[in-house]
């Protein structure tokens, strides 16, 4: 490796190779070559930095992705069949349509948790906002839940009530060997 110094004949050779387009690996080589010194690939990339050569863009390696029917020649990199992932997704671009929300026909009461009773549908409604409180359904809840009937039927999938049962529970304990 050759001290930090670079001579003025190794610059200027530096930069006539730079601006043939040459890579720092091959601009290494012919310099060490022709005047007879070792810098590397990283001691080239370092002194052309602080002369003020700029790279241009890498070039994309070529898509390893095949040819799609139809096509004369493959995708140039630019034209790449794969999507950009600096750029956000399409879907985000346009607005999504408004959502239908399911209705239940029963006015809630709008207690708040502490005011509520243990008989009381728990079902939420507001806290969207920052700062909105959330209130409770109040009406009479369905036995088995913590739901009024309305709101039970939102928050469970169909089916049978005999087939969302489920028994008692029994853990047993086990050593461990």
């Amino acid at each position: 490796m050759e001290p930090g110094h670079w001579s003025s004949e190794h610059s200027d050779a530096l930069r006539d190779y730079f601006l043939k387009g040459m890579s720092y690996a091959e601009i290494g080589r012919e310099i060490n070559a022709r005047f007879g010194t070792a810098y590397s690939r990283g001691a080239v990339i370092g002194r052309a930095k602080r002369l003020g050569l700029i790279a241009p863009a890498r070039m994309p390696s070529p898509s390893i992705v095949p040819a799609l029917p139809g096509l004369a020649c493959p995708l140039s990199p630019r034209q790449s069949a794969l999507p950009n992932l600096n750029s956000p997704p399409k879907s985000v671009m346009k607005p999504a349509a408004p959502v239908k929300l399911r209705c239940v026909g029963v006015q809630p009461r709008l207690i708040p948790l502490v005011k509520l009773a243990p008989g009381d549908c728990r079902y939420p409604y507001g806290g969207d906002k920052d700062g909105e409180e959330i209130a409770f359904c109040g009406h009479p809840r369905q036995p088995g839940s913590s739901y009024c009937t309305p709101h039970a039927g939102l928050t469970r999938k169909s089916g049978t009530a005999a087939a969302r049962a489920t028994g008692p529970l029994v853990l047993r304990l086990v050593s461990a060997a």
